[in-house]
């Protein structure tokens, strides 16, 4: 039904037949809905393989500006705090089970919903690390385990932690799994409280860990495999917004000029 849709559209710009169109058409139409239109670049490739489904397999026609226009999308850059940030959301947070819960999301950099489907079994702490089961796409990786964070777990599970026959490392008021809209809103409370203005969410302590671990020296690749990345494209966005390289550029080149 979409290509139909998208053809029909197509179609009635042009105002001709199928048979009567050719290249200059189709070229003509994308940059209409890219320029005219302000369409955004997903929905005008929606458009670009839908015309080049139907001219290749309706009409046998496969023209190069199928692959000339095709729209990259726009990478947006990620939301990130500053580690003084984190420090002040995470302190504002009253509730032990919620603090201690979204410190590991941090601490760990992990997704929400990697962090709320830990058990107790996946810590490892003779070995320093964490089992992570439930990643994206269900690929398995371990990550480091921080001695501090492994001191706050295990006060956790000693003093804080609500009795519950659940295996997860943090349940909620009902002894069943922590609700992840709940986690979610309390961060945002505490956010506010902070008075901090960014669009913060409980997915952004993981982009500020990654952003962490960059501005600390750690290799990007090695951060890719921390996150559970497929590629390394997508760690590479973090590279954006650190901020170590831009403090101490006038050093650097303080240092270099010396030896001129």
């Amino acid at each position: 039904m979409a290509i139909f849709s998208q053809c029909d559209g197509f179609l009635e710009r042009t105002g001709t037949t199928p048979e009567g169109v050719g290249e200059e058409d189709v070229r003509r139409y994308i940059l209409h809905l890219r320029d005219e239109r302000k369409q955004a670049p997903s929905s005008v490739n929606i458009a670009m393989y839908a015309l080049r489904f139907f001219f290749v397999h309706t009409l046998g026609r496969d023209y190069g500006v199928f692959d000339l226009l095709r729209i990259k999308r726009r990478r947006t850059l990620p939301e990130v705090l500053s580690r003084d940030d984190v420090r002040r959301i995470l302190s504002l947070v009253r509730d032990p089970g919620s603090r201690t819960a979204l410190t590991t999301l941090y601490a760990l950099g992990l997704r929400i919903t990697e962090g709320l489907q830990l058990e107790v079994g996946d810590i490892v702490a003779d070995r320093g690390i964490v089992r992570i089961k439930h990643g994206k796409g269900d690929k398995a990786r371990t990550v480091p385990l921080p001695t501090p964070l492994l001191h706050r777990l295990r006060h956790y599970w000693k003093h804080d932690r609500r009795k519950s026959p659940d295996r997860r490392l943090f349940v909620g008021r009902g002894g069943g799994a922590m609700d992840e809209t709940t986690l979610q809103r309390t961060f945002s409370s505490a956010r506010d409280e902070a008075k901090i203005q960014r669009r913060a969410t409980p997915h952004t302590l993981r982009h500020s860990y990654a952003t962490h671990l960059l501005e600390a020296g750690v290799s990007l690749r090695t951060v890719q495999e921390i996150l559970g990345h497929a590629s390394l494209r997508t760690t590479e966005v973090y590279m954006h917004v650190t901020v170590t390289g831009r403090e101490h550029v006038r050093e650097i080149v303080d240092q270099l000029m010396r030896d001129l």
